[in-house]
């Protein structure tokens, strides 16, 4: 019998992990990237151990668990320092069954990439989706080189999904959510400092340790959609940021300006139809673009690939049903995500200072009544494990933990 095949629009971390799950299953499948070469950009990602679950299944997931930097106590602050609540990362692997782990993007997709088969990744290959497919006719793909027919193609093309516009003309995609980020990845401080996230007024900051003795540090602001900063990205943090505690300031004197990355949040507010139609589905930032106020966007994509691959058979001449049971797995899932990182960031950005007032003070009681409290705001998502158990040695499930996909 012949090998079904796939096709995967774009070459990022959804993308990838699809690439490697779905050999796995039996598919042959080629991966195009409009990006002439797969470089290292972007800046840090966290998994949480629902995304090292999945990974477990293309034998990732250890790895993954390797790089934990966090080690000890972390938690939320107010600009002057105060500590509003309090995390422990043993606590955190106790409750959700893995450490959380950040890693810079670049470390991920060399990862993803170690486990694709030979020469399977097209750079420099921009791709339209030409025809959906149906039954008994394929999906159809065209590039600058030539066509391409698939009994799957997998749109995996990002927040401006072209695929996902094909696929649903009606749908407005994704609505901006009143708020700009800034990323930068630094050499660590010389003074050690506890990681954190700081709540202020319309704006919020995070430093977190990288397991390679870097930094990445993350900021969010109230903003008109489109701002630039009139000269340098970051001396527009240092204008908002630069008398917040340490080691906010550390961090902005070891900044590049070249090297601080800014872009507007815009999250799915109204869901898709479903995540597939014919012969094409749909997966990470295409189906379901989220707020990062959670950390969940990646790890949702990673879910997303290793819960298709689970349904796609190696005899599966006509995917639809498979396909169905996709939409019917993630969208309810992925949906209860983005409205959850919607109303974090809701929170995290308000700006009347009566307002902010009482929030940090809510945060604080609550946290000295029911220390880890925080933590439950993830369960439902972080307790998350694929439909096949594939735990390597450290890749244990949470107890008690649904099993959900």
């Amino acid at each position: 019998m012949q090998q079904p095949r796939a096709v995967v629009i774009g070459a990022g971390v959804g993308g990838l992990t699809a690439a490697a799950a779905l050999p796995r299953r039996g598919w042959s499948l080629t991966v195009l990237e409009r990006a002439a070469r797969l470089e290292p950009v972007g800046a840090g990602i966290s998994l949480a151990p629902n995304a090292q679950r999945a990974l477990d299944a293309i034998d990732l997931g250890d790895d993954v668990r390797a790089l934990a930097a966090w080690r000890g106590g972390g938690g939320l602050r107010t600009p002057g320092g105060r500590w509003l609540s309090r995390m422990d990362s043993a606590a955190t692997a106790e409750r959700f069954g893995g450490p959380l782990v950040l890693l810079h993007r670049a470390t991920l997709v060399d990862l993803l990439v170690s486990r694709l088969p030979e020469g399977v990744v097209r750079t420099g290959a921009p791709a339209r989706l030409a025809d959906p497919g149906g039954a008994g006719r394929p999906a159809r793909v065209t590039t600058e080189d030539g066509a391409y027919e698939a009994d799957l193609v997998i749109g995996a093309d990002g927040i401006d999904s072209a695929v996902r516009r094909a696929l649903f003309p009606d749908h407005p995609g994704p609505r901006y959510a009143g708020f700009t980020t800034w990323r930068v990845v630094i050499p660590a401080p010389d003074r050690p400092f506890e990681p954190h996230e700081t709540w202020g007024r319309g704006r919020i900051w995070g430093t977190q340790p990288l397991e390679d003795g870097r930094v990445y540090a993350y900021a969010a602001a109230v903003a008109p959609p489109g701002g630039r900063a009139p000269d340098d990205e970051r001396s527009e943090l240092l204008r908002l940021y630069g008398d917040w505690h340490r080691p906010v300031p550390d961090v902005l004197a070891a900044a590049a300006p070249q090297d601080v990355l800014r872009h507007d949040i815009r999250y799915m507010a109204e869901p898709l139809p479903g995540y597939h139609r014919g012969r094409v589905a749909l997966l990470g930032d295409a189906a379901h673009a989220m707020a990062p106020t959670m950390g969940q966007g990646g790890n949702q994509a990673i879910e997303d690939a290793v819960v298709l691959a689970h349904h796609l058979t190696p005899d599966t001449a006509d995917p639809s049903a498979a396909l169905a049971a996709y939409t019917r797995d993630r969208l309810p899932r992925t949906m209860d995500v983005v409205r959850r990182s919607a109303r974090t960031a809701r929170m995290v950005t308000l700006t009347s200072a009566p307002a902010v007032a009482l929030r940090d003070t809510a945060i604080a009681a609550v946290g000295r009544l029911v220390p880890g409290l925080a933590l439950r705001s993830f369960d439902g998502i972080a307790d998350w494990s694929p439909p096949t158990r594939t735990y390597p040695s450290g890749g244990t499930a949470p107890s008690g933990a649904q099993r959900k996909a």
